[in-house]
Formats: C-alpha cells, sequence, structure tokens
C-alpha cells in the first residue's frame, strides 16, 4: 500500500512540473503573438488553456482522492495540500496568458498598446517569462535560491507594473480611451503573472522548510 502512495505522490509531482510547462509555453506563445498581431497563434493559445484546466482537475482529483484513501500526515499532508493550491495558481497563470492573446485577437490588426510603452510590457513579459522557467527548476530541484530568484524578478516587474501608471496618468499621454484600457489592462495581467508565481514559490518552500519564509509573504487570491 505504501508503494502505492509514494507512486501517487510522484505523479502528483509530475503533474505539477508537466503544468509548469505548459504555463511557461503558453505565456511565451502568447507574448509572442501580442508584439506581432498574430491571431493565428493567439488562437492556438486560447485553444491550448483548456489543456492546462484539463491538468489541474487532473491533478486535484487525484490529489482528494490521496488524501481520502490514503490519510497522509506532516510532510506527505503538506505536499497534498501544497499541490492543490499551487494548481490553482499556475492554472491562473495559463489564464492570463489567454488573456493576452485574446486582446491581441481582439484589436487585429491594430497593436493592442502603443509603441511607446512596449519596450516596458517587453520587460515584463521577459520577467515572466523567466519566472515560469524557474518554477520548473525549483519544482525540480527545491533549490531556494532559485525562490529567492523568483521574488527578485517580480520585485522587477512590480516597479515596471507602477511605471506604466505613471505615465498614463500623465498630461503627455493622450491615447484613447480604448487603447488606455487596454494598457492598464496589459500592464495588471502581466504583473499578476508575476504574483502568482510567486505564489507557487512560496508553497515550494513551505514544502521544503515547513515555515512560512518572511520574504516570501505573498500568499494570493486566485483572481
Amino acid at each position: 500500500m505504501r508503494k502505492v502512495f509514494q507512486a501517487e505522490l510522484q505523479t502528483i509531482g509530475e503533474d505539477l512540473a508537466e503544468m509548469t510547462s505548459l504555463v511557461a509555453d503558453a505565456f511565451e506563445r502568447a507574448w509572442e503573438s501580442f508584439t506581432t498581431a498574430d491571431t493565428e497563434l493567439a488562437q492556438e493559445v486560447i485553444a491550448a488553456d483548456a489543456r492546462i484546466d484539463f491538468k489541474q482537475n487532473q491533478l486535484d482529483e487525484r490529489a482528494i482522492d490521496v488524501l481520502a484513501l490514503q490519510g497522509p500526515v506532516a510532510s506527505d499532508l503538506r505536499m497534498i495540500v501544497g499541490s492543490l493550491r499551487m494548481s490553482a495558481s499556475l492554472e491562473r497563470m495559463g489564464d492570463l496568458a489567454r488573456h493576452l492573446a485574446q486582446l491581441t485577437r481582439l484589436r487585429f490588426p491594430d497593436p493592442v498598446v502603443p509603441a511607446s510603452v512596449l519596450p516596458t510590457f517587453s520587460e515584463m513579459a521577459r520577467l515572466d517569462l523567466t519566472i515560469a522557467r524557474d518554477l520548473g527548476e525549483l519544482l525540480e530541484t527545491r533549490d531556494l535560491a532559485v525562490a529567492r530568484r523568483i521574488i527578485e524578478s517580480n520585485n522587477q516587474i512590480d516597479e515596471l507594473h507602477a511605471s506604466i501608471f505613471r505615465i498614463v496618468a500623465t498630461p503627455e499621454w493622450n491615447e484613447t480611451a480604448p487603447t488606455t484600457a487596454d494598457t492598464t489592462l496589459t500592464s495588471r495581467y502581466l504583473e499578476r503573472f508575476g504574483d502568482h508565481g510567486v505564489s507557487v514559490a512560496r508553497k515550494i518552500t513551505y514544502l521544503v522548510t515547513g515555515e512560512w519564509e518572511p520574504g516570501l509573504n505573498l500568499d494570493l487570491p486566485i483572481d
């Protein structure tokens, strides 16, 4: 029976790793579609989000079955409950990638945001993709130095996010209301993607240490 239990735990871990990879790929493709106004690629990202949702449901059902049938305690219990919460954050990251693709499709053939703010968004996107890739490494290695790297990347995203709102608030900003809305939404999506990455990193840190790390104290609502 213990062998079955360990096999189930391993499968849950593999499911998390697969979700992380799917999310990173979705974000990378969504951003490419965003910057190139490639609606065909955007549609692929939108359609592929169903696979991330399916993986979340599959993982959650497996985790709940293990909780009900195996009665895990201590570190095993932390791992299963943490996995349920991580899968929710990863699923939300997939949704945020889908939102970027939907903006691309909505505004085609025009770009979603003005050229003046695109460099800032491109840097935010680069950091988001770094976070997504680092999450895969963190899941595999449980190296808390990677978790700290994720925090630092997210801090930089937060600064860039704030700069976008300062730009929009200046008298020099003369874009239309729809463009302003798209600009603020894009910034919000990119900022929240990083925040959910931090939430996953925080859960993994807890699995490693059994304690909440003050530097990772960013428990987030699933919005």
